[in-house]
């Protein structure tokens, strides 16, 4: 009998068309949220009166060896060598550009804790589908609200931002029911579709933007993501007991998994809990680490290659991105080693997330401080931040699965509230570097930068790895629901099988 129903199972298993379409969820969010840093480089023309975009590159005069800039180009002007293509451009400075790329930021951490009650209440399928329907259409009108005004433009990230805050709770609240206790790692992996998104938007949009403007920067995004969000209807559902496709076996051992962590009954999250929890904070706090370091490279790092290393659009495109496919993969092996541990019970959940933040927060802060000794080798500069954001990857057994530990019931709210702090990251850094680089953008400025990142990055490690937990908190409870009881935390040996006994592998 438990031969048969293996049989009768699907070829691939539910959960991982789940898993695949949750990593193309933060890809495509990414896509919307990355775009604007490499076709900023393009919309902004470099007049003499610009005195930080019109410098020849720094690098560029002191290492002429570089190999995408010739001996001839470093006499030719930034405005050939980046923006010959485009027939409009716009005379904005460092400040304004700041607020344009933080602008979407401002709304992404203002929909953030809403944004996980809607999640919660209507389901995560149907508010990701709206989110990313009403951002493609607003991505499209780009180009037409540049034209405007550059406050319109501001206005339509801003507006962007608000309806992608509503992603990342709704992806929490879907992994909370859909993934065993063993694969939390795994699920919790696919967040890191976000570094994929940048790995091919900026490469991406570079080659277009170099070859037919700025605009289609707009267009190919917009059109990218009405498509996805069509997939994203047929494919998924909020849960097992809810999706037609789904067998019989696998369903059962995921719902058997889930029993005694989960309720069946919507409740208001206990926020008075929540915010005088010290884990909580402490969540908070490592969020807020590791959004700094994430987000500042995002917003930053292609006008870092771009007008300090010397590199030409194309090229920024693909080597900005080169780091965040080191911390995808790295991800990926870091979510598989958390899960292996976990299974076999020999350590405590807190022990593992506190002792992986060396390598989630402490080692990319020492990395980051080194870069800044290697000067103008290209190379160099590029393969630190590359090791750093790889091994930041270990933040899928850090501070990304943490709300999974500590909340089940309310992790898409919790996750929500800790994101919202970490997200203020993505408009404060891109102020920094434009307050910092507004007279002058060398070296020397991008080296402070650098430095401020670093102390970001250990203080937050350290802070949760003093405070924080791993172990499911007392307020998980949902009060008055027969279907919630006392909650105990999940056993770390969990047992492998479903409800007849295959092991999870045939499930």
């Amino acid at each position: 009998m438990s031969a048969l129903k293996i049989k009768k199972s699907p070829l691939i298993p539910m959960r991982s068309i789940i898993w695949l379409m949750l990593f193309t969820c933060t890809l495509v969010l990414y896509v919307l949220r990355t775009n604007m840093s490499l076709i900023l480089i393009a919309m902004v023309n470099t007049t003499p009166s610009n005195a930080t975009a019109a410098a020849v590159p720094e690098c560029a005069v002191l290492n002429k060896d570089n190999s995408s800039i010739s001996d001839n180009e470093t006499s030719i002007s930034t405005e050939r060598r980046i923006g010959r293509k485009y027939s409009v451009t716009y005379g904005w400075d460092s400040r304004l550009q700041g607020l344009i790329l933080g602008a979407y930021f401002w709304g992404f951490v203002l929909s953030n804790i809403p944004g996980a009650a809607v999640a919660e209440r209507f389901g995560p399928r149907k508010s990701v589908a709206v989110s990313f329907a009403l951002s493609a259409l607003l991505t499209l009108l780009g180009p037409l609200c540049a034209s405007w005004h550059p406050y319109w433009l501001i206005a339509s990230r801003f507006l962007i931002g608000l309806f992608g805050g509503i992603v990342y709770p709704a992806v929490h609240c879907l992994i909370s029911r859909w993934a065993p206790p063993a694969e939390k790692g795994k699920f919790i992996s696919a967040t890191l579709g976000g570094s994929l998104g940048t790995v091919v938007t900026w490469p991406l949009l570079g080659n277009v933007i170099e070859h037919v403007g700025w605009e289609w920067g707009f267009y190919i995004s917009g059109i990218l993501v009405l498509v996805w969000t069509f997939f994203w209807i047929v494919a998924v559902y909020d849960c097992p007991e809810k999706h037609p496709w789904i067998g019989s076996c696998e369903k059962d051992y995921i719902v058997n998994g889930l029993s005694g962590t989960l309720s069946s009954k919507k409740s208001i999250p206990p926020y008075k809990s929540i915010l005088t929890s010290l884990p909580v904070w402490a969540l908070g706090v490592a969020q807020f680490g590791n959004l700094w370091g994430l987000f500042f490279l995002m917003t930053a790092g292609p006008k870092f290659m771009s007008t300090v290393l010397g590199f030409d659009l194309g090229n920024t495109g693909f080597l900005a991105a080169v780091p965040y496919l080191a911390r995808m993969l790295a991800g990926f092996v870091f979510g598989i080693i958390g899960d292996s541990i976990i299974r076999r019970g020999s350590i405590s959940k807190s022990a593992i997330r506190k002792s992986f933040t060396v390598f989630s927060h402490i080692v990319p802060g020492l990395l980051l401080v080194g870069q800044t000794f290697v000067g103008c080798q290209a190379t160099w500069v590029i393969s630190l931040i590359a090791l750093s954001l790889a091994s930041n990857g270990a933040s899928t057994i850090t501070n990304l699965s943490n709300a999974q530990d500590l909340a089940p019931n309310f992790a898409g709210s919790l996750y929500g509230i800790v994101n919202c702090l970490g997200s203020t990251t993505g408009f404060l850094s891109p102020m920094l570097v434009g307050y910092l680089t507004a007279d002058h953008n060398g070296m020397e400025e991008w080296h402070t930068i650098f430095y401020i990142g670093a102390i970001v990055y250990v203080f937050c490690g350290l802070f949760f790895a003093i405070f924080g937990s791993g172990e499911i908190q007392h307020w998980n409870r949902c009060e008055g629901d027969e279907d919630c009881p006392d909650v105990k935390p999940v056993r770390h040996g969990i047992d492998n099988r479903g409800f007849d006994g295959t092991t999870e592998d045939k499930v």
